[in-house]
This record gives C-alpha cells, structure tokens and sequence, in this order.
C-alpha cells in the first residue's frame, strides 16, 4: 500500500470527526426546543452534555488502548455502530433520566471512539507535515457546526426534535461504517529511517514512566484548563445570542461562522506548528482564546457576535490538534494511544464543566455574563501552565 493512502486516512478521519462530534454537539441546536417541548430544564438537559464529556473521558483512554492493541479499524467502526444506536434511542426517551442516560451515556462512549484514534492512525502514517495533517483529521470537529448543526435546525423547524434526532442518527450510520472500512494502520516499513531513529528512544519507556512525567502532567492539565475555558461559551453560544436580541436562526449562524474559523485556524495553527513549533504557537493561541471569552461580554448584535465568533472557532479550533502532536513528539507511536487517550479523558472532564455551568448560571442569575468571566479566568490559567511545558527534543523524561 502506497503512502499516497495517508490522504485517504486524512478524509476518513475528518469526516468521522465530523459526523460524530458534530452530532454530539448538535445538542446545543436541541436545547431550547427541547426545554419548550417538555417540562425538562436547561440545566437538566445540558448536563447530557456534560455525561457526553465524563463519559468521553474514560471512553477515550478506553479506544486509545484498544487502539494499540487491536488497531483504529476495528475501534472507529465500533464507535459507528454505537452512535447511530445511541441517536436513534435517545430520540425516543421518555423523560429527562432516560435522556440523560442515553445520549449522555452512549453518545458520549461512541463519540470518543474517533478522535484519538484517528489522530494516532494519522500520526503512525506521517513524518512530514505531520501537524498540518493532524490538523486536518481534527478539522472535522470544525466543519461539523456548518452541516450537523443547520441541518438538526431545518429538521427542528420542519418536525420536530425527536424527528430531527432520529435522522441524525440514521445518518451517522450511513455515512460513519463506510469511512471506517476505509480506516488502514500504516505499512510498518513506510518510513524506515523514522523507526530506526525512534526505536532507541522509546526501548524501555513504559506506561508508568509516560504517566509520571512532566511532560504528561502539563499536557494533560493544559488539555483540561484549555477545553474548561471554550465549551461553556461554545454550549451556550446560540443560546446566549438569542438572549441578546439575536434572532434564533442567525444565532446558530454564529456556531456555523465559528465552525468555518476552526477550519481555517486548524490550517493555519498546523502549517505555524511545523514552521515555527508548536508550543510557541499553542501558548499565543491560548492567549488569544482567554482574550476573546473575555470580549464575547461587550457585544450585542450580530456583526459583533460574527467578528468574535471567527476569532474564537480559529483559535479554539487551532489549537486542539496541537496536544496531539506534543503528545507524539514526546512519547513517541508505541504507545501513543494510551497516552494520548488518557489526556484526552483529562480534557473531557474540562469539557465537561462548561455545558452545566453555563446552564446552572443562566437558571440562578438569568445571564451569562459570570460563565464568560469564569472562562476568560481558566483561559489565562492554561496560558500559564503551558508556559511549564518542557523543551521538545526527545530527551529522558522528567518525573513529575
């Protein structure tokens, strides 16, 4: 199998990343059909979203294993399997309790199965350009608010939520199996002079080594305070525009212009990284993101909220890959999966603050304004601990 097949691997990735985190997230388009239609509170649903994140956590560290044992085919196309079940049941829950377990639960279990599995699989394939490749596969996640979103919106408006729901899910099944048997592990030989050079670097380093090492203790904790600061202000987002005068179709247009930014910023920051390094870029963005949560409390009408949403979704959405690729030059593939799964399960606990933060704010205070202040906070609190990360030749690791 030629190396050519790499692309291959890039477009199945984005497009699974795509798909299932796109349908996860599309919740925020659920929520305030949702809380009119039943007696369910914004609380109560949005706390789905944060089941989807713990959930996603232990399930990532879970896939990532199962990645390096058995490979990413196998695992992606479980995760396709199971999210288009998890959909399609939680279409049909009768109350808040079997919602929460449902789509929280299940859909948050099958969405892990993607992203650090992907990441890995693209990892093992690319020695060259290789942040501007994970950037790629990641990308998904931002194209994602462009065509999951509007489409749950449209099916809303044309019947209902549980209609739209139920087809989301069928979706995810036609389209995720099919771009998982396109999933290969790259040829062992692909890139001999890269393996003969990592091999004496990674003889010996075990699990327990990686896992106590500064190196994983800042990249996780910079994971989780930079993921805690951004999904409060991406959940809540269309919900807060409306509450600003917005109307509701072009408030889910500001979570589509920054799905749109996330791709160009996952370029931009992938082809900086290769460039110029990826910490160095990784903290400037950081930066920029606690800079923008921050402004999201001054505006008021659309323009605004435009201009502001294409600086968050490229920041927001450039760094993401970043921890990826750090993950990588430090640990090397052998055992990347765990690894980076485990960060991944840090971060999700950061995701997971947001969604019920937001909605227990807006319920006690009826504003948003305090969620903007505490994330604009835990965003400078990411820039600070990122400034830890060690120098990134692969020397001996550092105990923690």
């Amino acid at each position: 199998m030629g190396t050519s097949y790499r692309w291959v691997i890039v477009v199945a990735g984005a497009l699974m990343t795509c798909v299932a985190l796109g349908a996860m997230f599309s919740l925020a388009i659920f929520l305030e059909p949702m809380a009119a239609g039943t007696d369910w509170s914004r609380a109560g649903i949005s706390s789905a979203m944060t089941l989807n994140f713990l959930v996603m956590g232990a399930g990532g560290f879970a896939w990532g294993a199962a990645t390096d044992r058995f490979g990413p085919r196998i695992v992606v196309l479980s995760g396709a399997v199971l999210l288009g079940f998890a959909l399609v049941v939680a279409s049909r829950a009768q109350s808040l309790l079997a919602f929460q377990l449902t789509y929280g639960v299940l859909v948050g279990l099958s969405a892990s199965a993607f992203f650090a599995p992907m990441i890995v699989a693209t990892t093992a394939w690319f020695d060259t350009h290789r942040s501007l490749a994970v950037s790629l596969v990641s990308a998904g996640m931002g194209v994602a608010p462009m065509t999951i979103s509007p489409f749950a919106r449209w099916l809303i408006t044309a019947y209902d939520w549980r209609t739209a729901m139920f087809v989301i899910g069928v979706m995810a099944w036609a389209l995720l199996v099919p771009a998982a048997l396109l999933v290969r592990g790259a040829p062992a030989a692909a890139h001999p002079e890269a393996s003969a050079a990592q091999a004496p670097q990674e003889a010996g380093m075990t699990l327990r080594q990686a896992f106590g090492s500064v190196q994983f203790l800042v990249l996780a904790m910079t994971f989780f305070a930079c993921c805690a600061a951004h999904s409060g202000p991406i959940f809540h987002m269309v919900s807060y525009a409306m509450a600003c005068g917005v109307a509701p179709m072009a408030a889910v247009s500001i979570y589509s212009v920054e799905g749109l930014a996330g791709l160009g910023g996952r370029i931009l920051y992938g082809v900086l990284g290769d460039r110029i390094g990826v910490k160095p870029v990784l903290v400037v963005g950081l930066l920029v993101q606690a800079a923008v949560i921050a402004a999201y409390l001054t505006v008021r009408n659309i323009g605004e909220f435009y201009a502001l949403a294409v600086i968050f979704g490229g920041t927001y959405g450039g760094v993401m890959p970043l921890y990826a690729v750090l993950a990588r030059e430090y640990f090397g593939p052998r055992i990347l999966g765990t690894v980076f799964g485990a960060a991944t399960m840090v971060s999700s606990l950061g995701m997971a603050i947001g969604p019920v933060a937001g909605g227990w704010v807006f319920d006690a205070y009826a504003s948003y304004s305090w969620l903007f202040v505490g994330s604009a906070l835990v965003g400078l609190g990411a820039v600070a601990i990122a400034l830890a990360f060690p120098p990134l030749p692969r020397t001996r690791l550092q105990p923690a």
